[in-house]
């Protein structure tokens, strides 16, 4: 039974990751050996729940399995996460969605998703969550489900609305005007903005204000942190300087913890703090949610960063970049 308060809501997908380890990632036409092979759940929409549910929220998941081996497994791993999966459909003679994903030494990545139930995951489905998606504080989507699925998800929202819009694809001005926290990384931002995301922090204030969006905007971008965006100039919160194993799910681990400190009523700007330091715990391990902290890692974390929470200058630069220091 979904309880009365929900904090997070993420309406999204859930696949089985198959994950090889190998040197180097192979090139068109190339087979290379994996030296390590294993098996995660994953998929963008679960990843974001658990990361969620792992720092302390109450999270319910809407999605769709199929009704093979996988999509009974997923269901339990979920569960065993403290996701709420009341909202978790089956869907008969459809397998349960796959993502084949190979890791290089340096932790680099190459994914390709199958999506199987997920592509079926619709707006009667969304309308069947009609309650809980009004009851929860923030509602998370992503677009590895239909995009008319996730208008529906922002249309049935009562509360704040965060959108990852990943894989990239351009978004339409009938969902743009319902998101109140639009995240996404570089390449997102080029899609979406039409540029490729500049030095220039006050670059990215003229082209983000150029979209008229009624929400904020944050920028991941990787090692360096991120960038925040809410109607004015934009602000740089640095990364920790952190060994990587693998950066598979650390975008997830990022959006979960947002909703996660937004769901609490932070400021976009602490929460987006908090977010870059979980996201920097979590590429510590090997797979997309084996690295996904507890609220005590994230809190050490901050602890041992220097940096205070920035703040915007004119011209759009933080105050470490205005003496001129380095972030890794």
């Amino acid at each position: 039974m979904t309880p009365e308060h929900v904090d997070v809501a993420v309406v999204g997908s859930v696949n089985i990751d198959l994950v090889a380890s190998v040197a180097r990632l192979p090139m068109p036409g190339e087979t290379v050996p994996a030296v390590a092979y294993d098996q995660f759940l994953g998929g963008k929409g679960s990843n974001q729940a658990i990361a969620a549910a792992r720092l302390g929220r109450s999270v319910a998941f809407v999605g769709l399995i199929g009704d093979d081996r996988e999509g009974a497994s997923v269901r339990t791993m979920l569960r065993a996460e403290h996701v709420d999966v009341a909202y978790l459909g089956t869907e008969p003679g459809v397998p349960t969605g796959r993502a084949i994903v190979l890791v290089d030494a340096a932790a680099e990545n190459s994914i390709v998703v199958v999506s199987g139930a997920n592509g079926l995951l619709s707006p009667r489905h969304i309308a069947a969550a009609a309650d809980l998606l009004a009851r929860a504080s923030v509602v998370v989507s992503q677009l590895e489900i239909r995009m008319e699925t996730v208008v529906a998800a922002a249309q049935a929202a009562a509360g704040t609305f965060v959108l990852n819009p990943a894989p990239a694809q351009p978004l339409g001005a009938d969902l743009l005007a319902l998101v109140d926290v639009l995240v996404v990384n570089e390449i997102e931002y080029e899609v979406v903005t039409g540029h490729p995301l500049p030095e220039d922090l006050a670059q990215v204030a003229r082209e983000l204000a150029a979209l008229a969006l009624p929400g904020s905007v944050v920028v991941t971008i990787g090692s360096r942190g991120a960038l925040v965006w809410e109607g004015a100039g934009v602000t740089h919160v640095p990364a920790p300087v952190v060994s990587v194993v693998d950066t598979t799910g650390a975008g997830d681990t990022f959006i979960g913890a947002l909703a996660d400190a937004l769901s609490r009523d932070e400021a976009l700007l602490p929460a987006a703090r908090w977010a870059v330091h979980a996201a920097a715990v979590s590429v510590g391990a090997l797979g997309a949610t084996t690295g996904m902290p507890g609220p005590a890692e994230v809190l050490a974390s901050v602890g041992r960063s220097a940096d205070a929470v920035p703040a915007v200058l004119p011209g759009g630069r933080d105050r470490a970049e205005e003496a001129g220091a380095h972030h890794g």
